[in-house]
């Protein structure tokens, strides 16, 4: 506000200029130093919309916690706009490791960060989880203070990087000491101080985030990259966003627990299968999804005496080959994969099955729900773990591996 014109630079990770002690915005000749406890608040509270005005190149430093712009925002209050919320929810775990950092995040159905940190001799390592509400926020993140090691002192200091930084502001860690104007607010203060960066940080992606983050020694400079990632995720096609979008449906069974009913709801019918797979009959295990929820997806399977198998496996006491239910599994699992915008026109190649187990004989006239959860992908090499179920008894399970090549490749 002391600059002519009173120019705005928009919180996004586009501008972000500098990350090495905090995170610092640039546009222009225009620099602003410090924003991640600013943001962190709006982000922890809910809020989607706001101007900050400032006349100095920093927020004030306050306690080094975000607990004063908390106080600020609930003093001020807040007002519920017209727009719908987009919070994006991960369709695609995303993994990061910069030197001693290792970030990831895996879809999950809210924001929840798992955090562990230490210094590099491995001192005061915490480690917190925490899934984030505006509750849990300002209850277990929103005080945290900022920290720093006291042989990091006279090197920041001859940076220019800590003026004004005392006992007032932030926490000083000398050997095992711990020096402080007043008793550590939390047990694990200097965790929950990360995982309070880490959700400034990645507020600059531009939208509410459904996900899990799991953060090995955190970083600014990683935080930031990670929010590019998973704004680069954000601007993938929006078909690709409402396919992995969770259902706005009921996936509780009559008896109260959350296990899939495949009479409830279809998520996918036949014809979309079949648009998304290259199976046909009488090779196709999958009738219909009715669930897909990030990385995990619930398939049905209705299995008829019409199946051309029963003729010979066995004439006299069918069952369905548990090769089949294999088959079913990775079927289910390409499907998550194959949705995906960037491996359209692809094929899902069966490569391994680990931990194979067959428990129960399917027969005619059962419903085999397929139910897979993608554990890991690399590249176009995923993995994943299947359980088929009859009557909610599991039937079968195993772990598979599966590659994604060009349709047009020989």
């Amino acid at each position: 506000m002391d600059l002519a014109g009173h120019p705005l630079v928009e919180a996004s990770v586009d501008l972000v200029d500098d990350t090495q002690r905090s995170t610092s915005l640039a546009k222009g000749n225009i620099k602003i130093h410090t924003v991640e406890h600013v943001l962190a608040a709006f982000s922890g509270m809910g809020v989607d919309n706001a101007i900050v005005e400032i006349d100095a190149s920093e927020p004030p430093i306050s306690d080094g916690s975000s607990d004063e712009f908390c106080r600020m925002i609930e003093k001020s209050g807040l007002v519920a706009q017209t727009e719908s919320r987009e919070i994006f929810h991960l369709v695609e775990p995303i993994e990061l490791e910069m030197g001693d950092t290792v970030i990831s995040a895996f879809p999950h159905r809210t924001l929840k960060i798992t955090c562990t940190s230490s210094d590099n001799r491995g001192r005061f390592t915490e480690m917190f989880s925490l899934e984030l509400s505006p509750e849990t926020w300002r209850r277990e993140l929103s005080r945290a203070r900022t920290f720093c090691y006291f042989e990091e002192i006279a090197t920041l200091s001859k940076s220019g990087l800590i003026r004004g930084g005392g006992l007032e502001n932030a926490i000083i860690i000398r050997e095992d000491a711990v020096l402080t104007n007043e008793p550590l607010r939390y047990t694990n203060e200097f965790v929950r101080h990360k995982m309070l960066d880490i959700l400034g940080d990645l507020s600059l992606a531009g939208r509410p985030i459904a996900a899990h983050i799991i953060a090995v020694r955190p970083s600014h400079t990683a935080n930031c990259e990670m929010a590019r990632r998973l704004r680069a995720q954000m601007n993938r096609p929006v078909r690709l966003a409402q396919t992995f979008a969770p259902p706005e449906i009921s996936t509780t069974t009559d008896n109260g627990n959350n296990s899939p009913n495949p009479s409830q709801s279809t998520v996918m019918n036949i014809e979309q299968v079949m648009q998304t797979l290259p199976h046909r009959y009488p090779f196709l295990m999958v009738d219909k999804v009715t669930r897909i929820d990030g990385n995990k997806i619930t398939a049905v399977k209705n299995v008829s005496i019409g199946e051309p198998y029963f003729a010979g496996h066995f004439p006299d006491h069918p069952i369905m080959p548990g090769v089949l239910q294999l088959e079913a599994i990775a079927q289910a699992a390409g499907i998550l994969m194959l949705k995906q915008a960037e491996n359209a026109g692809k094929l899902a190649y069966f490569m391994a099955a680990d931990e194979v187990k067959w428990r129960k004989p399917v027969r005619p006239g059962d419903t085999l729900v397929i139910e897979v959860e993608l554990t890991r992908v690399r590249g176009k090499v995923g993995k994943a773990k299947g359980v088929c179920s009859v009557n909610g008894e599991e039937v079968s399970e195993a772990l598979v591996t599966f590659s994604l090549v060009d349709s047009k490749s020989t």
